[in-house]
């Protein structure tokens, strides 16, 4: 492989990890429009409660239809996700990827704090399309839950 090539793809796999990161530095402050401006116009968005059910519990097709999801977290008072270990394919200008995240939900019921703690993979396709890799496929899969 020629440095050019290999140089590409390492700027390649640093794009499409910030990428990753701005999902979730959008999410936990409140960037709507900023996660929606992140995936492709004609996205597939796929969110599973639980990760053994093979059916997702909701999809979504289009980029515009992406802001209620992204506006339902302002039902918490705060969130922090962690973004953990992932994996990418590169394929030109497609990749697929999977990563690991830890997502902490923090809610004020009654005058009491309660903490919901998930954690969650992101099964991925992203395409590069004018120079900036998008998501065209994220599937939220919820491994599991603990409530405090």
């Amino acid at each position: 492989m020629s440095i050019e090539k290999r140089l590409q793809e390492l700027e390649d796999r640093i794009a499409i990890r910030e990428l990753v990161d701005q999902y979730t530095y959008c999410a936990d402050t409140r960037d709507a429009e900023g996660q929606m401006a992140i995936f492709t116009e004609n996205t597939n968005f796929e969110v599973y409660m639980d990760e053994k059910v093979p059916a997702p519990t909701y999809v979504i097709t289009s980029r515009n239809d992406l802001r209620p999801v992204f506006d339902d977290l302002n039902q918490y008072l705060s969130t922090m996700h962690f973004n953990g270990q992932s994996t990418v394919k590169l394929e030109g200008d497609k990749a697929t990827g999977t990563t690991y995240c830890r997502a902490y939900h923090l809610k004020v019921e009654d005058g009491a704090q309660k903490l919901m703690i998930a954690g969650i993979r992101y099964y991925d396709t992203m395409v590069k399309q004018d120079g900036v890799w998008m998501f065209s496929e994220r599937k939220l899969k919820v491994c599991w839950v603990e409530n405090r």
